[in-house]
C-alpha cells in the first residue's frame, strides 16, 4: 500500500469518525432535550400557584397569561382549564392537617365556599385521572347537596356508604378533590385566592 493510499484512508476514517461524534452528540441532544421536556410538563403547574388552606389554584392558566411551561402541560394532559370569565377551579391532595387524601380514610368537608352560580366538587386521582368506577358517586354539585335547616351541609368522603352527602373513594389509594366555582365573583388574582376561606377537609378515621 502506497503512503498516498494510506493517508487517504486515515483522512476518511477521521471524517467519518467525526460525522459520528456529531451524530452521536446530536442524538444525546436531543435525548436530554426531550426527557427535560417530560420532566417539565409532568405533574403540577410549576408557576403561579395560589394556596388557601389545603386548597390550590392557578388563576392564570385559563387565561391568555398562561406561561409556556402551562400550556405545555395543559397540551399534554388534553385538559381544558376554566376560562377567566367562566370561573376557577381548586385542587386538593391533602387534608386542613396537611396529610395527603388517603382513600382507607373518611374525611368530612365543611363550610361556605365562595358565592358562585353553580359550584362541584370532584374525586380524582392525585395525577388528576378519573378514577375507575365505583360503588358510589365520585362528585357532587350545588344543586344536588343535602342542606340542614339553616343551609350548612357537610360531606363525607369514605370508602363504604354512608347517608346522606356521601362521595366513594377507591379503599386504600391515594386521591384529590376538585372544586370548581362556575360565574364566581371571586377574583382571579393570586393575592385574594391566597386570603380566600374555601371548604375544610378534615380526617376521621381510618381502616
Amino acid at each position: 500500500m502506497s503512503v498516498a493510499h494510506y493517508q487517504s484512508l486515515e483522512e476518511t476514517r477521521s471524517r467519518l469518525s467525526a460525522y459520528a461524534k456529531t451524530a452521536i452528540a446530536g442524538l444525546v441532544g436531543v435525548g436530554l432535550g426531550l426527557a427535560a421536556t417530560y420532566v417539565a410538563t409532568f405533574g403540577a403547574l410549576p408557576f403561579g400557584a395560589a394556596h388557601s388552606g389545603p386548597w390550590t389554584s392557578w388563576p392564570k392558566v385559563g387565561g391568555a397569561e398562561a406561561d409556556p411551561y402551562a400550556r405545555a402541560i395543559i397540551a399534554r394532559q388534553a385538559t381544558t382549564p376554566l376560562g377567566n370569565g367562566e370561573g376557577l377551579s381548586f385542587l386538593a391532595t391533602v387534608d386542613d392537617a396537611g396529610r395527603p387524601l388517603d382513600g382507607a380514610c373518611d374525611y368530612k368537608i365543611t363550610g361556605s365556599p365562595p358565592v358562585a352560580r353553580l359550584w362541584t366538587l370532584n374525586l380524582y386521582t392525585p395525577e388528576g385521572r378519573l378514577l375507575a368506577p365505583g360503588p358510589g358517586r365520585r362528585s357532587i354539585s350545588s344543586d344536588q347537596v343535602l342542606r340542614s335547616a339553616k343551609g350548612d351541609f357537610e360531606i363525607v368522603v369514605a370508602p363504604s356508604a354512608r347517608a346522606g352527602n356521601w362521595l366513594s373513594t377507591p379503599n386504600g389509594a391515594p386521591f384529590a378533590i376538585t372544586l370548581n366555582l362556575y360565574d364566581t365573583n371571586v377574583s382571579p388574582t393570586q393575592t385574594s385566592l391566597e386570603g380566600l376561606k374555601l371548604l375544610a377537609i378534615t380526617r376521621g378515621d381510618c381502616l
